[in-house]
């Protein structure tokens, strides 16, 4: 019980100085909030409120029917614009893509003569325009065929799509996840690892070696004050900027998924104690975090599926509890699994929080004496 109540009291002195600092108070807000919905609503995967124009030469019902059938939110809602005007306003950038329907377009097609439409597109915008291409023509071959009343060619085989899970395949909804996951990763390691820093840096490093008190103790009081102030945050935005602006639903049980996050704080606040105990200045923190933070952040699945990663690394990834995060945290939050599913990535998670822990422990006294 003494043991606690000195992690406690330590823990206590590491929440004020996070909560009395302003510049990262700041910080740790605009990245739960609009960090969080920014990341997550600007995925290059699909293509998000793009803006189109149409230059409708036609004026015919299947040419408003193509207009009707693009709309958000992948589209925004078409303008309509002259063909004398279509070069100077994509120079200027106003539209990503301009859809040229020419005169006697759906005549043409009731006549069976050959029919074509133009589509201009921003191509600076890489991703963007070339899935945007795409979808136009998807678009307007299903508006081609409905009006005709007949499908563009005879199937051998009618492949029907369903979803799983996001029937609608709104990306928004795993960047999301994953957006937290990386304002979790950054933010944990960043104040766990700074803190040992600042101790050396306004001297009282001192005080803690000459008090009776053991590295795990000085670890551990960091990792809660530290870990407690990202999961209250976490929360919250979970809550009020996740589900209820964004409108993500959330099919598993809350409660499950806050415990899995608070055991991922663990493993990451363990990896920021790490880096502090290696690092001998903030110079030298910062390098250490771009080549901890990014490849967890890459590697996690996030960015990508794991199973598109190259073969040599994918292996290694499985030692990033972040990687475990993604995984468990999709099964909770998108397929409702329960403990009985994810009890394994926790267990991961756990084991390799220990082992970053215990290494931290095993530098810690020697990173001190260095300091003082």
């Amino acid at each position: 019980m003494r043991w606690l109540s000195t992690v406690f009291w330590l823990g206590t002195k590491e929440l004020r100085s996070v909560l009395r600092d302003t510049v990262m108070a700041i910080f740790i807000l605009w990245s739960f909030t609009l960090g969080v919905s920014m990341k997550a609503q600007s995925s290059g995967e699909t293509v998000n409120n793009a803006s189109v124009a149409i230059v409708d030469q036609d004026r015919s019902a299947l040419s408003a029917r193509i207009d009707t059938a693009l709309y958000p939110p992948y589209f925004q809602m078409p303008d309509h614009i002259a063909v004398s005007d279509m070069d100077t306003l994509m120079d200027e950038g106003a539209y990503m893509f301009v859809i040229v329907i020419p005169p006697r377009f759906a005549a043409d097609l009731i006549a069976g003569r050959g029919a074509a439409v133009q589509v201009n597109a921003d191509a600076t915008a890489v991703s963007q325009a070339s899935l945007g291409v795409g979808y136009i023509q998807s678009i307007i071959n299903e508006e081609v065929a409905r009006y005709l009343d007949a499908p563009d060619q005879p199937a051998v085989v009618d492949l029907v799509l369903r979803r799983s899970f996001n029937e609608a395949g709104i990306a928004a909804w795993f960047g999301s996840l994953v957006s937290l996951l990386d304002q979790l990763t950054m933010l944990v390691i960043i104040l766990t690892g700074a803190a040992l820093l600042r101790e050396r840096e306004h001297g009282t490093i001192e005080h803690l070696m000459v008090m009776p008190l053991s590295s795990l103790q000085i670890a551990m009081a960091k990792i809660w004050a530290n870990g407690l102030v990202i999961l209250v945050c976490f929360s919250a935005s979970l809550v009020l900027i996740v589900q209820a602006w964004m409108e993500v639903p959330v099919a598993g049980s809350l409660g499950l998924l806050g415990l899995g996050t608070v055991i991922y704080l663990f493993a990451a606040s363990a990896i920021g104690v790490f880096l502090g105990t290696v690092a001998r200045s903030m110079a030298q923190f910062a390098l250490l975090m771009i080549i901890t933070i990014f490849p967890m952040q890459m590697l996690s699945g996030g960015m990508s599926p794991v199973q598109s990663q190259p073969d040599f690394i994918q292996p290694f990834s499985w030692l990033l509890p972040s990687r475990h995060y993604i995984e468990f945290g999709q099964a909770i939050a998108f397929r409702g699994a329960g403990f009985d599913v994810v009890w394994p990535e926790f267990l991961v998670i756990a084991g390799l929080g220990t082992i970053f822990l215990a290494a931290s422990l095993l530098l810690f006294r020697r990173s001190l004496s260095a300091g003082g």
